[in-house]
C-alpha cells in the first residue's frame, strides 16, 4: 500500500487542506481562551465568600459559641450585607408637599385639588 502525503495532492486541494489545519488551530486557541476567561470570574467571587467565611468563623470561635448559638451567629454573619447609605434629607419640594398634605386634611375632590395646586405654587 502506498503512503499518502500532501505533495501527492493537487495544488488546490493542498491549499484547502492547509487552510483546514490552520482553522483547527484557531478554533483550538479560541476554545482555550474562552475556557480561561470563564474560569477566572467565579474564583474571585469564591475568594471573597471564603474570606467572609473565615472572618465569621474566627469571630464565632473568639466568642466561644457552640451548637445552635454558633449556627445562628454564622447564619447572621454570612448573610450581612454592607450598610446602606444614610437617607438623604428631604428636598424643599418634598417638605412643601408634606406641609400642604397636612394642611389639606379633611378636604376632598376638587376642593383638595385646587388647594394643593395653590399651596404648591406658593
Amino acid at each position: 500500500m502506498q503512503s499518502f502525503t500532501s505533495r501527492d495532492m493537487p495544488r488546490a486541494r493542498r491549499r484547502a487542506w492547509e487552510d483546514f489545519k490552520m482553522l483547527r488551530c484557531v478554533i483550538a486557541a479560541v476554545a482555550v481562551a474562552v475556557t480561561l476567561a470563564a474560569g477566572s470570574g467565579p474564583s474571585a467571587a469564591a475568594t471573597a465568600q471564603q474570606e467572609k467565611m473565615k472572618t465569621c468563623n474566627a469571630d464565632a470561635t473568639g466568642q466561644g459559641l457552640k451548637g445552635d448559638a454558633r449556627k445562628a451567629f454564622m447564619n447572621g454573619c454570612l448573610s450581612n450585607k454592607p450598610a446602606a447609605e444614610p437617607a438623604k434629607p428631604p428636598t424643599a419640594q418634598q417638605d412643601k408637599m408634606k406641609k400642604c398634605n397636612a394642611d389639606a386634611v379633611g378636604k376632598t375632590g376638587d376642593e383638595r385639588k385646587t388647594f394643593m395646586s395653590n399651596c404648591l405654587k406658593n
